[in-house]
């Protein structure tokens, strides 16, 4: 009889404990902050088909394109209209951290949503064109040492962006004063910078290393420094960090996702652990060496205090350039 009453109360624990388990039901939604095919776009649609193959999803993922002010629309109405929604995953990347720390957000901030997690990273490099003088990262930084105008650097963002931002972590780490006079020319994207870099009319390219493949392949564009914790597998594993040229400069394009503030503990756990589910499997790292994203996964806490940390960092450079009061 003691044996039969013990067995009962595991199986009615086990039953209560699997009741209170969140799990999504019904549509789940990813909104991506931008029009249909870019950085944002992508994370949305090949996370969300992911999700399905693996079944963290009761049906398909809808991707929800929510344009307007580089990322802000969606913020605002992730904070304003859905904050309590558990099925709610919004895609950013560093690009929504850079514009949060220029205050191009107004009203709102990072405490104000979930940070879930990160899934693979895009990472920054400095390049030249294959007959530049420049032959390593040092003598580019030294150059900018005695003349800050002395090289042009081309990039696919605007000023004050990530790419342009790059350079001037790189910079800074190398000692070089003056950093608001360092010349940065925007292009549309970055193929249209590096063509600028590679017919001689700009010095140097700041961009990601996977935009760059192709010049890379030809030959007429040489790359002086990725800005990685190490070296990169696979083809890049010949490109040497900046880190160990010396200088301290890290610039990842991470991809990932953040949810509304008021959601459960339970709602929260499940797509934190399913984000390192995802991360994991081999759907998921067939999708990143099909898209060049690197190693990089961070979930829950710690990501959310790299992101408040790569807030405050990006901040204090864009008020030492002049763009943040």
């Amino acid at each position: 009889m003691l044996i039969k009453r013990c067995l009962s109360f595991v199986a009615v624990a086990t039953f209560s404990l699997s009741a209170l388990a969140w799990e999504p039901s019904g549509k789940v939604e990813c909104i991506a902050p931008a029009d249909p095919g870019g950085g944002w776009d992508f994370t949305c649609r090949s996370v969300g088909k992911v999700m399905e193959d693996l079944d963290l999803v009761p049906r398909s993922v809808q991707t929800i394109n929510m344009a307007g002010a580089g990322g802000g629309v969606a913020f605002a109405h992730t904070v304003s209209k859905r904050n309590a929604e558990e099925q709610v995953l919004v895609a950013a990347s560093t690009a929504t951290t850079t514009r949060l720390a220029q205050g191009q957000f107004p009203g709102v901030d990072a405490d104000m949503v979930n940070w879930i997690g990160a899934l693979g990273a895009d990472y920054g490099i400095i390049a030249v064109a294959k007959d530049s003088p420049y032959q390593d990262l040092p003598s580019l930084m030294e150059a900018l040492k005695e003349d800050p105008r002395s090289v042009k650097f081309a990039g696919g963002s605007a000023k004050g962006g990530w790419d342009h931002l790059k350079v001037l972590i790189a910079a800074k780490e190398s000692g070089v004063e003056s950093l608001p006079r360092i010349p940065y020319l925007s292009y549309n994207n970055g193929g249209e910078a590096m063509t600028q870099v590679v017919g001689g009319h700009v010095d140097a390219f700041t961009g990601d290393i996977t935009e760059a493949q192709g010049f890379m392949d030809s030959g007429d564009l040489r790359v002086l420094a990725v800005l990685a914790e190490e070296r990169l597998p696979g083809d890049y594993a010949d490109i040497p960090t900046a880190r160990e040229q010396g200088i301290d400069a890290l610039g990842a394009n991470w991809r990932g996702f953040y949810m509304p503030a008021d959601i459960s503990d339970e709602a929260q756990q499940y797509w934190i652990d399913a984000m390192d589910t995802i991360y994991q499997s081999d759907e998921w790292k067939a999708v990143m060496k099909q898209n060049g994203l690197m190693p990089f996964h961070m979930s829950a806490g710690e990501f959310e205090r790299y992101v408040k940390m790569q807030i405050q960092d990006i901040e204090a450079l864009s008020r030492e350039i002049g763009l943040v009061r």
